[in-house]
């Protein structure tokens, strides 16, 4: 039984060593996808696809550190890994501050490469993991109605029935319907449940 598919996309304006790289990285067992300018990959990238990016730094046009702003606000984020022939302390220390896996020059030894690689694709499938839960949850929210909702925002509070009914201008026995409703939806017991659940859907504690 094969293994998920390493899949790594490559973004370097340098043909020559664009072709080099993915031909190492197809000889260790990697998928590859490779790039000439950081706005085809951002056009042609395939959505929802899993994996992570190796790419150089200075490219014409959006340049590599553009290209991880750009990846870290989108819906699909992947990790990046920078490999490239003009890196400097104070450009790798900021490359790593906004959430690189690694800054490596080009004249590293394979062996760093395809560990950093490794450490970009298992925090990608963390982060897809943790992102299909979080979709998960949130489709249960989903099912509870505008009053449910209401009633749920004051327990996050930590209000109790009579001050949520005061709230809402509703009877404290219509609030505590709700509240057994939501719950019975969401499928926890408890309102120490329901709180751990909402804030692992991503929704805040209080507010």
């Amino acid at each position: 039984m094969t293994g998920p598919v390493k899949k790594v996309f490559i973004v370097d304006d340098d043909d020559s060593f664009l072709r080099s790289i993915e031909r190492l990285l197809r000889s260790a067992g990697y998928a590859t996808e490779c790039f000439s300018s950081a706005e085809e990959f951002l056009v042609q990238r395939p959505s929802g696809a899993a994996g992570c990016v190796l790419a150089d730094l200075q490219m014409p046009g959006m340049d590599g550190m553009a290209l991880q702003a750009t990846l870290a606000q989108s819906a699909d984020p992947l990790p990046i890994v920078f490999l490239t022939g003009h890196g400097d302390i104070p450009i790798s220390v900021e490359a790593m501050r906004q959430g690189a896996e690694d800054f490596l020059v080009k004249t590293a030894p394979k062996e760093l490469v395809i560990a950093a690689i490794e450490r970009a694709l298992a925090r990608n499938a963390r982060e897809r993991s943790a992102l299909a839960h979080r979709q998960r949850l949130q489709s249960r929210f989903e099912k509870l109605t505008p009053r449910e909702h209401e009633v749920l925002s004051h327990v996050m509070q930590g209000k109790r029935n009579k001050g949520i009914a005061d709230d809402l201008g509703i009877d404290e026995r219509s609030v505590k319907r709700h509240r057994t409703n939501l719950m019975r939806k969401l499928g926890v017991t408890s309102v120490a449940e329901l709180v751990q659940l909402a804030v692992e859907s991503g929704m805040p504690a209080e507010g």
